[in-house]
């Protein structure tokens, strides 16, 4: 049976998103419980939530004594709802906290497809769905516990809802009253969790085709009153509670502090100029580069399609805005990658693509394909060790024949089969480098190589042995608070030693320790060493020792 007659088969009705979610979990599932708590917004993140779940207080999030007024609080309660029902808050579990990351990412390959769907065919649709779900980035963000994951959802479910209401304006198929609810719980679920990101990409989208075609009559269609009230219904009580809970402090950060500086200059050192974003989209996009030619090319040539025209408008006018705005993270371009998938999907659904986006395809595919096996390679001989080079191996291997499998096969076959091979092995290598390399590149791993050496010397406070919470002198990754408990005291030398007095444990950096030594001294108070933690701060690029203390107890006369 040739692929075509297999994406026949399994496109109809609900089995093109299903087979899409299935492609998006496949994908980021490795890393979900293989890559140990990451920093810093992973474990902020995660943190927050595991507070929420220790304290009860579900509306003011806060890390540690510091409120948290960054984000909504959507995130936490998906995570807070995945831990209880699958682990504890105080296992610290990070896959736990993962859940609905992947849970997002299956959603937005799930409602890619669906949508696509409406205007192309269930075939391309199911195409579609694949494509979004097997891109490096989702299924990356798969696998961290923060927001992104859970917005691609939500922003692509809305989105979609609002294509079939489109479509069927169009003389596509009929959209009804679950279509309408779909496009309000997903609009309404990405405000709760990113604030107005989602509702931004979903209003240009509209006004984009508004503009466009000087008329938008479908839009009266989308039930306005009961949408509003069912928005008001999911976020109006946290709204109001946070509001009262923080005397209106949640929304002048928020908006004061967090979101309007990030559209004035490059908050936190993550500036970028224009172009930032499309000079990665190739990288980001992967294995689907090999279709990204063909995709733009089709986005000028199909202009007149209301399928394209929708993709369009979904894509440009976000696109834009996301870099014009000063700051910029990889990320922050993830929920118009569903208008780059159904574009992929058209153009490799209607061969034969044009000879100068086929080659630049071919291309573009095999040095994305060849850089990230280099790049696997280089982290190998940063960080690994000899028993970590077949796992360098395989996965660079895969990755780099992500690239020119698909690319060859494309130049010796066909577009499409090209695109399966790629997406294939792009799956199996990114599921090699999650799951099975990165965890091993131990110099990476601070804070969980310092919770492992705290439990072998039975100085973990949940071990129940010594009291909390461990003193740090120095170091304050986010990732070391989650590994080590709420309690865990941040500070500098002067605690280092006071913790070791009540016979806590300290962990002290490199760079206060002639310091420590020196007050050490002058108080008096014994201590011994019993790890010593030596690796790279990847969030400041810093190289990094932490030394572990345990109290020697005083003798007794």
């Amino acid at each position: 049976m040739s692929l075509q007659a297999y994406l026949d088969r399994f496109s109809r009705g609900w089995r093109a998103p299903a087979i899409a979610a299935l492609i998006a979990f496949l994908a980021g599932l490795p890393g979900v419980f293989a890559m140990p708590p990451l920093d810093r917004d992973e474990s902020r993140f995660a943190q927050a939530t595991a507070q929420m779940l220790e304290t009860g207080d579900f509306v003011v999030i806060k890390f540690q004594e510091q409120p948290r007024f960054k984000k909504p609080v959507g995130i936490h309660w998906l995570q807070a709802a995945s831990v209880a029902l699958t682990s504890d808050a105080a296992d610290r579990e990070i896959w736990a906290y993962r859940l609905p990351s992947l849970l997002g990412a299956m959603l937005a390959a799930a409602a890619c497809a669906w949508g696509a769907a409406a205007f192309f065919g269930g075939p391309t649709g199911l195409v579609a769905g694949a494509i979004l779900g097997s891109t490096f980035l989702l299924s990356t963000e798969a696998f961290i516990a923060k927001t992104d994951a859970v917005l691609a959802g939500t922003t692509t479910l809305a989105l979609a809802a609002l294509a079939r209401l489109y479509a069927a304006s169009r003389d596509g198929p009929p959209a009804g009253r679950l279509t309408r609810l779909l496009f309000w719980l997903g609009l309404s679920v990405s405000i709760l969790v990113k604030g107005p990101v989602g509702l931004m990409v979903v209003t240009l989208t509209a006004l984009g085709l508004w503009a466009w075609e000087r008329k938008a009559p479908w839009l009266k269609d989308l039930g306005w009153i009961w949408g509003l009230i069912l928005m008001a219904a999911i976020i109006g009580p946290w709204a109001a509670a946070v509001t009262v809970a923080t005397d209106g402090g949640f929304w002048t950060t928020a908006f004061g502090a967090d979101f309007a500086p990030k559209l004035v200059g490059g908050q936190e050192s993550h500036g970028a100029p224009p172009g930032y974003h499309t000079l990665l989209t190739p990288l980001l996009i992967f294995p689907g580069t090999l279709l990204l030619p063909a995709a733009l090319a089709l986005a000028w040539r199909g202009r007149d399609e209301p399928g394209v025209r929708f993709a369009v408008c979904w894509l440009v006018p976000a696109f834009i805005v996301f870099e014009a705005t000063p700051t910029k993270l990889v990320h922050y371009t993830l929920p118009t990658y569903g208008a780059f998938a159904w574009l992929m999907a058209a153009a490799v659904m209607r061969p034969p693509l044009g000879a100068l986006a086929r080659w630049l395809g071919i291309g573009l595919c095999a040095f994305v394909g060849v850089v990230l096996g280099t790049a696997v390679i280089y982290l190998y001989g940063e960080y690994g060790d000899p028993t970590d080079l077949p796992a360098a191996i395989l996965t660079a291997l895969l990755l780099a024949a992500a690239g020119l499998a698909g690319g060859w096969l494309t130049w010796r076959r066909d577009a499409l089969t090209g695109l399966a091979a790629a997406c294939a092995l792009t799956i199996l290598g990114h599921g090699a480098l999650a799951g099975l390399l990165a965890p091993r590149l131990d110099p990476l791993w601070l804070s969980k190589r310092t919770e492992r050496a705290l439990e072998a010397a039975r100085l973990l406070p949940r071990q129940g042995i010594v009291p909390p919470p461990v003193a740090v002198a120095g170091y304050a990754e986010p990732s070391l608070v989650f590994a080590l408990g709420t309690p865990t005291d941040l500070g500098d030398v002067p605690e280092a030693i006071a913790a070791l007095a009540d016979e806590r444990p300290a962990v002290v950096e490199g760079r206060e320790q002639a310091e420590f030594e020196a007050a050490l001294r002058r108080s008096g108070v014994k201590a011994r060493e019993v790890g010593k933690i030596e690796g790279l701060d990847y969030s400041n690029g810093d190289e990094t020792t932490l030394r572990i203390y345990a109290p020697v107890p005083s003798q007794s006369p």
